[in-house]
């Protein structure tokens, strides 16, 4: 078993002390929301210091909206050219776009990481309910019964698009020549969509530092933990207080429900007080 022997624990570790790969991604993440606020805050100080091709309207309460009003104009916009032609211009239009939406694309993507942990340990701890935990489980079912992955399930796609309200290539054409490619950013967009970052955020830092109660010990998905916790794999199965003994007592699994964990035994090494982080 995992640690050596000691009583159980009537609180566990939270994701964010048992899996430092957990902590790296909450800190992009917030990396990323301080990142978008100061896109926004650079875009306002350039439209108050440059008045060229920038907007006429002033960022007020009146030309923030959650969808811009692009056809009659009224929306708070710096915008600059993308030099060179043919090819390079939209080699340089790519690069633009990839700087600007490549960290949030990689930060959704490791966010499946914290998902993925926090569902894995939600379905462990079903070993101790009523039904106990069922090995065999439909993958896309555990997308809308588990919270966490159907928040990043809609959040996904739902911060792309606002982020593509953010970031705008104006390109047109006139009797048969086209203009020079313009970037535009849109100054209330941005701020919305570092308010979603900001609440995503939030969402997820929480998740990850809940403790689970019980004193089933924490797993979160690591392989050698369940190895140590698990000493009967079942397609159905149960995990708690298997048998006394002296001086210590064992805790494992069955195929039917067992007795809670006595919390004034010791049980042999199953280090459930205090867990070693793992990669």
């Amino acid at each position: 078993m995992f640690g050596g022997p000691t009583k159980p624990s009537e609180i566990q570790p939270s994701a964010w002390h048992a899996h430092p790969s957990i902590r790296k991604v909450v800190i992009f993440l917030w990396v990323i929301v301080v990142a978008c606020a100061g896109w926004a805050t650079l875009v306002m100080y350039i439209w108050h210091t440059n008045k060229g091709l920038m907007s006429p309207y002033e960022l007020t309460t009146q030309t923030w909206s959650f969808i811009p009003d692009l056809l009659n104009g009224k929306v708070n916009y710096i915008t600059y050219y993308i030099p060179g032609v043919n090819i390079e211009v939209w080699i340089l239009v790519f690069v633009n776009v990839a700087v600007v939406q490549g960290p949030l694309t990689l930060g959704l993507h490791c966010l499946e990481l914290i998902a993925n942990v926090i569902r894995d340990e939600r379905q462990w701890r079903c070993a101790t309910s009523r039904k106990g935990l069922n090995t065999a489980t439909n993958p896309m079912k555990t997308i809308f019964t588990h919270p966490i992955c159907f928040i990043l399930f809609v959040a996904k796609p739902f911060l792309h698009w606002v982020f593509g309200y953010s970031l705008k290539i104006v390109y047109n054409a006139y009797g048969g020549t086209t203009s020079t490619p313009m970037v535009g950013m849109l100054t209330a967009q941005i701020w919305n969509l570092s308010i979603a970052l900001f609440t995503f955020a939030c969402i997820f830092t929480s998740v990850t530092l809940h403790r689970p109660r019980g004193p089933q010990p924490a797993a979160y998905g690591h392989l050698q933990t369940l190895a140590n916790l698990v000493d009967e794999w079942l397609p159905v199965m149960w995990w708690g207080h298997k048998e006394d003994g002296i001086p210590y007592s064992h805790a494992g699994t069955s195929d039917h429900p067992l007795l809670n964990v006595k919390m004034d035994c010791v049980y042999a090494g199953s280090d459930v007080g205090s867990r070693v982080a793992f990669s």
